[in-house]
Order: C-alpha cells, then sequence, then structure tokens
C-alpha cells in the first residue's frame, strides 16, 4: 500500500505556495519541478510509483496551479524571481540534500537551484527540459522573435500560447494514441491559464525566458564542474524540445544517462510506468 499524498501550503516570502507530498519523511528527497502550462497536477501519475521508497515534493511555481499568481504589478514574473521563490521554498522545508526533477520550466528554475546549492543535490532528472539551444525547435521562432524586439504587436502575437487550441497541442502532439491523455490535465491547465491577468504574466515569463539561453553555459559549466549523475528522459516527439536537447548534456556530462520515449511533451501522461522505472533505477545508486 502506497502512502498518503498530502496537498499542503508553505508562506515563502508572503506567498502562498502549494505543494504535494508524500513518501517517508526519512528517506531520499525528490525535489519535482513542473514546467508551462501546468502545475504538480503533471506528477499525479509519477507520485505514487516512487512515494514508497522516497520523499517526494512537488510545488506549484508562482503564477501556476494553486500557488499565489499576484498581479505583474505586485509579483515580478522572471525565471530569478521563480528562482529566488523556490529558493525560500526548499529553506522553509528545510531540506538539506535532494535530487531534482525538472521539466520545461522547471529546468532553468531547478538548475538555478542547483548553481546557487550544488552542495544539495544529490542528482538531477531532466524530462525535456533544456540546457543546450541545440534542441529549441521553430515553434520557439515567435518567442525569440519577441526577445530581439519586444514590440506591443510582437506580444499580441504570443497571446495565441495561453489559448486552448495551443494547451490541448502541447498535450496531444507527438502522442500516438492521444486515448492515454486524460482530458482533466488540459482543462485544469487551462481553467488557470484563463484566470484575468494570466495572459500577461506568462508572456512576462516568455519574454524572460531569453535569461535562461544566456545562462546555458552556467549551467554548462556546473555540469563539467561538478559532474552531477543526470537523467535526461525526453519524450521523443515533443514538439518544442527536440531530441537533441538531450544528447547535448552527454556534451558536459559524459556519463549522463538518455531515454527517449515514443511519445510528446508531457511525456508522463502516457510514459510514468516506463520513466518510474528509469527513476527509480537511477535514483537508487545517487548519493545521501
Amino acid at each position: 500500500m502506497n502512502p498518503t499524498i498530502y496537498y499542503k501550503n508553505a508562506d515563502v516570502n508572503g506567498l502562498n505556495i502549494f505543494y504535494r507530498e508524500s513518501g517517508p519523511k526519512d528517506a531520499p528527497i525528490l525535489l519535482l519541478l513542473h514546467g508551462f502550462p501546468t502545475s504538480s497536477h503533471m506528477f499525479r501519475n509519477l507520485i505514487p510509483k516512487l512515494n514508497d521508497q522516497y520523499h517526494i515534493i512537488a510545488p506549484d511555481l508562482p503564477g501556476f496551479g494553486f500557488s499565489d499568481a499576484p498581479d505583474s504589478s505586485q509579483f515580478s514574473y522572471t525565471f530569478d524571481n521563480l528562482a529566488k521563490t523556490m529558493q525560500g521554498f526548499i529553506d522553509a522545508l528545510e531540506l538539506k540534500r535532494f535530487a531534482l526533477y525538472i521539466f520545461d520550466y522547471g529546468a532553468p528554475t531547478g538548475l538555478r537551484l542547483a548553481l546557487a546549492n550544488p552542495e544539495k543535490i544529490t542528482g538531477i532528472i531532466s524530462q525535456n527540459g533544456n540546457a543546450y539551444e541545440e534542441g529549441l525547435s521553430d515553434n520557439w521562432n515567435p518567442i525569440r522573435k519577441y526577445w530581439e524586439d519586444p514590440t506591443p504587436e510582437n506580444r499580441r502575437l504570443l497571446s495565441d500560447f495561453t489559448s486552448e487550441k495551443m494547451t490541448q497541442f502541447q498535450y496531444l502532439e507527438g502522442v500516438k494514441d492521444r486515448s492515454l491523455i486524460a482530458p482533466e490535465s488540459y482543462a485544469l491547465d487551462q481553467y488557470f491559464l484563463d484566470r484575468p491577468g494570466m495572459n500577461d504574466i506568462q508572456i512576462d515569463l516568455m519574454l524572460d525566458y531569453r535569461t535562461n539561453v544566456a545562462l546555458y553555459p552556467k549551467f554548462q559549466e556546473y555540469f563539467r564542474k561538478y559532474q552531477p549523475q543526470f537523467l535526461a528522459a525526453w519524450g521523443k516527439y515533443d514538439p518544442f524540445f527536440l531530441p537533441p536537447g538531450a544528447e547535448a548534456y552527454k556534451k558536459d556530462i559524459p556519463n549522463a544517462t538518455v531515454k527517449f520515449y515514443e511519445t510528446g511533451h508531457f511525456a508522463l501522461e502516457t510514459h510514468a510506468e516506463e520513466i518510474s522505472n528509469d527513476i527509480k533505477a537511477f535514483l537508487k545508486d545517487l548519493p545521501l
């Protein structure tokens, strides 16, 4: 019988941060960081497969899920600020050592944490989360255009990224059997995206994503220096993060393990069993 999953809240710098927690308190910790446009809900199928042996913690980032989403006049939606909030979160929970699971936006957020806390990181799992320009597909072109020329017109062109059509595209594109995708997954994401002010919040983050690309050399320097044990677990047909983004990790971490799954961006929706087995094999060899 698997341990209970708890749904909790933490006060971090005045923000309410919602998180899921499960597993033995004295077990090795795995911190799960979600991406756009989702929340810790994306881990609902993974947590029960790992929480018998590991202490799992999965927060919702500010502006996502059940965490606070203050107006952009009150909170600056940058990846530095997301990382600062997550730093406050790990400090509030007094997390001393943990492995990281990073996905999509969770990658630049989590890798900032790794840069700031190298002594805390026991290993890293990246599921479709880039740290190299290799693998950024042409679907990034409208966002890159806004980076290069942040005009109101180019900003308006990004409004479709929070549409129901785009949310479903991210879940369904590259999936061979779409009947495996639970409709409540993208419906819940869309519910949060449709809140007042959310379009501006998300486009602010899309603009700031350019700072992540600028930090890629720093992330790569971290990989070379610390050689963290690393698993790249990749949906092979992700329309945004292509397979070369997974393979690139081996340039700086030669012993990295790279696994591809016959699915799209949200690989856990269709391949939670296979990915959890690979994660368990990876985690058992990590230092405590």
